[in-house]
């Protein structure tokens, strides 16, 4: 295996069947993602754009072809395996950010490391650590409904890195975001980038945010084609 890969998928297929009726979704996508690497992910609403992602993050199952997260094939692994596979190697960010209203912004970050077992004591101190580099640390006890939608994102996007992800998927981060609030919360992605090497997935519909990326691709008849 090459170190230098981080996701790759091969031969990718989606297809969500009923006794009544088949829908493809993807077919056939080839996409490989290397260590550090920003790729912005484009497409019309519906052509399955968060579909790839939740298979990508081992959220969803294929119907066909392999994917691997640093070398792991999803697969093959367990639900147990699947779930300490997604705690440990990649970093979720939606355009909800789903996070808990009943918990401080602290807490919230604290959730993964928590979850994988840290010492509270210790998951503080790297939650609060995270969110001091994304701006933060004046907000730590502050509840979710105290926050702008700026600051909801970036605690969201602290969660996702907490823990220091091979790779974050992002699905329309950005999507409820003002245009200058948007460029914020990007500019924090690349700069977090350069700072933990963590490659990024970023799917969105905002051809001026896909365009500042390395790579970008287009899902067109269920295909992933590569546009730059």
């Amino acid at each position: 295996m090459n170190n230098n890969i981080v996701l790759e998928a091969r031969g990718l297929r989606k297809t969500y069947q009923d006794e009544q009726i088949k829908v493809e979704v993807l077919k056939d996508v080839d996409l490989t993602l290397a260590a550090g690497e920003l790729v912005a992910v484009i497409g019309s609403s519906g052509v399955g754009k968060s579909t790839l992602l939740h298979l990508l993050g081992g959220l969803d199952k294929y119907t066909a072809g392999e994917v691997r997260i640093q070398g792991q094939e999803w697969s093959h692994q367990s639900e147990v395996q699947r779930c300490h596979l997604r705690n440990e190697k990649i970093g979720f960010v939606y355009q909800l950010h789903h996070l808990l209203p009943e918990f401080n912004v602290l807490e919230n970050v604290c959730m993964p490391l928590l979850i994988a077992g840290e010492k509270p004591v210790l998951a503080q101190e790297k939650a609060a650590d995270i969110l001091e580099k994304v701006g933060l640390a004046h907000r730590l006890h502050h509840r979710i409904g105290e926050l702008s939608g700026g600051e909801r994102q970036r605690t969201a996007i602290a969660r996702a890195l907490v823990k220091s992800p091979a790779c974050v998927l992002a699905d329309e981060p950005t999507g409820n975001l003002d245009q200058h609030t948007a460029e914020k919360v990007y500019d924090l992605f690349v700069e977090l980038n350069h700072t933990y090497q963590t490659s990024l997935i970023l799917v969105t519909h905002d051809m001026r945010l896909a365009e500042r990326l390395e790579k970008v691709y287009q899902i067109v008849d269920k295909k992933l084609e590569r546009q730059r």
